[in-house]
């Protein structure tokens, strides 16, 4: 069945505008500024344009003998609307609309039921627009488009900037023909410019000749974002709708408004939410399911059989989101950046998503001998070059050693933001509407369009991982096998199917999150059904859920956003009866649960230097990561400062910096089979990218950093020229036993260290880095940075690149500040029986 997406309105974080800006607004009817989304200033900051200020979105402006000011107030903005917009008046007349375009089978006969619309008629009746049109051969479908723009209200998004107008007898001639085009398409069709013959009149141009290469370039991509809103929407019919389909874009948003705008003038929540559901009765439940943590013989044989499942799964990343909160801006070019960019512990969180699926892969080829790589879909958006910039990021890493063939990128489309008011689209300029990321549910529906699905049929997957790019704990151990184990064991009742699983843990209180819910409800067929779903936050005053956030008092602005959880809806199981305790295990969805900092850390928003929260910020999912290294390592026979609350590091950095490659596991039963024993000392820092290590009794005080080329094997070329990893291959190997390594490691107190970054600044460091398939090892050894004098004279032994002492049956290295550079084919090793080879 093809999926259809669930729809809520997403607010916006807003501000109003500043006593300098309403001075500079007109009087008496000020034009309504809003910024709906974050960061507005920086990603708009270019756009200085001068804006009319209107009295409302269907007046003009009146004949006046005064000059008309403007406000340049650099924002977005939207038409003001009327002092009390009549929602329900709007609704019932696009809803006439759509049922006439219902019944219209073809192209033509929607084009006679818009130009009959009396909003349409008034727009494009204006003089000139139909000569303009003509002029830039708009296809029939590009037209129909913008008509529905008209019929849904959102003429403005069409309209030239304003232009200032200097009083004199030659503008008062033609101000009859002005005044309508102000704020519609036919300032670009009557193309009215500033002449310089002394009189500052205005005279008249060509017909679209006025537009330039920016305004051309904008309508081509309004048409585009039009084209992708109906083909989208589809399933709820297009920018107006269909009475066969759904409700329309239009309307969907019109009556989301209202409910949320006038709340207390509608039926109470309860009542909605039965409507809504199409129910007589619906409750939520707190779901129960495996608890990883408690469980852990099930847990183990539930990951175990998720690495033997691999090859019947595949990835999905949802990658469109715009991230807005993040704040991430190129540091050499300015630009935003979308969140898959982030450089977060020295890598892109895109890179960190397949670095992960890499080492599940690598321990899956470690236990069968077998090569499986896992196709990867990635769904993109043109939000801040985020599909441009993707693509050229797999292009550079030569597509991560898999093959450009087992990636699929596929863009979601973007959504107009809306002032909350009254619907109305928010525009930056003439043709350019202030487009979002429509959520991430938008990725069922895109998937089916797409051809995703099948993709992944046609190489044999039966389910798939969908990871979240910000969340940078979700494959920490077993939780992300032991899922995917759980649903391709237990598969849906009378079907081959897997089941559809969540992974959650226990909800933060004032987190912006939702939550797993088990739902019942009597639909009106009299039948009982149940599922699990996902309850957004915003929602949560519908449900009756508690402690949850609220939302900010100059919230405005927001768009049609439908999420990735609730494709669960569709997954409800029907009986007769009402049923007891227990139905969670016939459903054909389940849930898992696990220590939180094992489910979801997130890296969503920029730390503000004066928060003093840290969560869902880069600074606090460190923390989170260091504590899961800290539990893995602290049960090997390790001795490790133990991490404290958030607060504690609010002002200062972590005590310790420790980053493990995943294919050192990545269940930690296979990571602590590579740790026993030894230290690790506050202000230490360990980086170990290398998958087949051994650490037995080292003690650490200061940085120690071992680097392998070969990770998890070397690259070969295929038949197709692309060059593909193969697990297992002249990997790098290292070795330590019984070592002690001193040196003076990191600078913590250097006010630029970014520790989420791992960019960080060191007095000394002892790095070992391997090329090709070298090895390293050391064994009973001390690495530090001294010198041993003896009768005022060195007593260190010649050596070509170290210096070392024997000292009791042990060897001190001057080498507390050094790079073992090994070279590929070689072995390097330190004992305390020779000088080193």
């Amino acid at each position: 069945m093809k999926p259809k997406p669930k729809f809520f309105l997403h607010p916006q974080e807003t501000r109003q505008p500043d006593a300098t800006e309403k001075a500079k607004a007109m009087d008496p009817h000020p034009i309504k500024f809003s910024q709906p989304i974050e960061n507005s200033k920086m990603i708009h900051k270019k756009m200085r344009r001068h804006i009319l200020s209107l009295p409302t979105r269907l007046t003009y402006l009146a004949e006046t003998s005064q000059t008309t000011p403007v406000s340049t107030a650099p924002v977005e903005y939207a038409p003001p609307a009327p002092d009390s917009f009549n929602f329900h008046q709007e609704i019932s007349r696009l809803q006439s609309l759509r049922s006439k375009l219902a019944h219209s089978r073809t192209l033509n006969d929607k084009h006679s039921v818009l130009n009959d619309d009396s909003r349409v008629k008034r727009f494009f009746e204006t003089g000139g627009v139909s000569r303009f049109l003509d002029s830039i051969h708009l296809t029939s479908r590009e037209l129909f488009f913008l008509k529905c723009l008209v019929a849904a209200g959102q003429e403005h998004v069409i309209s030239l900037e304003g232009i200032e107008l200097v009083e004199c007898e030659a503008v008062e001639s033609v101000r009859t023909s002005v005044k309508s085009a102000l704020y519609s398409l036919v300032e670009i069709i009557e193309g009215f410019g500033l002449s310089d013959n002394g009189n500052k009149g205005l005279e008249k141009i060509n017909y679209g000749l006025n537009l330039n290469d920016e305004e051309i370039k904008d309508l081509k991509k309004l048409l585009k974002s039009l084209k992708e809103v109906e083909e989208f929407y589809d399933c709820i019919g297009g920018i107006i709708g269909a009475a066969d389909l759904g409700r329309g874009y239009g309307i969907m948003v019109l009556e989301l408004l209202f409910q949320s705008t006038f709340k207390e003038q509608t039926t109470n929540w309860s009542q909605h939410i039965k409507e809504s559901m199409e129910c007589q009765f619906l409750e939520i439940h707190s779901p129960s399911g495996l608890d990883l943590s408690k469980n852990t013989e099930y847990a183990s044989q539930a990951a175990l059989w998720g690495i033997e499942g691999l090859p019947d799964l595949g990835e999905i990343y949802p990658l469109g989101g715009s991230a807005d909160r993040l704040g991430l801006v190129d540091p050499d070019t300015g630009e935003c950046l979308p969140a898959a960019m982030l450089p977060y512990c020295g890598r892109t969180l895109l890179e960190g998503l397949i670095r992960d699926l890499q080492a599940r892969e690598y321990l899956y080829f470690k236990i069968y001998g077998k090569q499986c790589v896992t196709p990867v879909a990635i769904m993109t958006s043109s939000a801040k070059n985020n599909h441009k910039r993707i693509t050229s990021l797999c292009e550079r890493l030569s597509w991560f050693g898999r093959g450009r063939s087992s990636f699929q990128l596929f863009e979601q489309p973007l959504v107009p933001a809306v002032s909350a008011e009254d619907g109305q689209w928010v525009v930056t300029k003439p043709f350019a509407p202030v487009c979002k990321p429509g959520g991430h549910g938008v990725i069922w529906k895109l998937a089916y369009d797409k051809g995703i699905f099948k993709w992944f049929y046609d190489h044999g997957r039966k389910g798939a991982t969908v990871r979240q790019v910000s969340n940078v704990v979700a494959a920490t151990d077993l939780t992300l096998l032991a899922l995917a184990g759980i649903g391709l064991r237990q598969r849906k009742v009378g079907s081959d199917l897997t089941k559809l699983g969540f992974a959650s843990c226990k909800r933060n209180s004032g987190a912006t999150e939702g939550i797993n819910v088990l739902i019942e409800k009597k639909n009106l067929h009299g039948q009982w059904a149940y599922g699990l779903s996902c309850v957004e936050y915003t929602e949560f005053d519908k449900f009756g859920v508690t402690s949850g956030p609220r939302p900010t008092n100059g919230v405005s602005g927001g768009r049609l956003e439908c999420t990735m959880q609730n494709i669960a809806d569709n997954f409800t199981n029907t009986y007769v009866a009402r049923c007891c305790k227990g139905v969670e295990e016939k459903l054909d969805t389940f849930i898992v649960y696990n220590e939180r900092r094992k489910v979801t850390s997130s890296a969503k928003k920029k730390r503000r230097h004066s928060d003093n929260s840290l969560h869902q910020t880069p600074d606090g999912s460190l923390l989170d990561i260091l504590r899961n290294a800290y539990d893995l390592l602290s049960h090997c026979d390790m001795e490790l400062p133990e991490i404290e609350g958030n607060d504690k590091y609010v002002d200062h950095g972590p005590p310790f910096l420790i980053f493990l490659h995943p294919a050192l596991g990545p269940l930690w039963e296979v990571t602590r089979q590579k740790f026993n024993g030894g230290s690790i000392s506050k202000g230490s820092e360990l980086q170990i990218e290398v998958a087949e290590f051994s650490w037995r009794n080292v003690r650490l005080d200061g940085s120690l950093i071992i680097i392998a080329e070969h990770v998890m094997g070397s690259t070969r070329v295929d038949p197709n020229g692309e060059p593909i990893l193969q697990y297992g291959n002249r990997c790098g190997r290292c070795r330590l036993q019984d070592v002690k390594v001193v040196n003076k490691g990191i600078n913590w107190s250097f006010g630029d260290n970014v520790y989420w970054k791992h960019d960080v600044q060191r007095f000394e460091a002892l790095k070992v880095i391997l090329h090709g398939n070298a090895e390293f090892e050391a064994d009973n050894v001390t690495l530090q940075y001294t010198r041993l004098e003896a009768d005022g004279r060195s007593t260190a032994n010649s050596h070509p690149s170290l210096n070392i002492v024997a000292i009791e049956n042990s060897v001190v290295v001057e080498a507390g500040n050094h790079t073992f550079e090994i070279p590929d084919g070689y072995k390097m090793k330190i004992t305390s029986g020779g000088s080193g080879s």
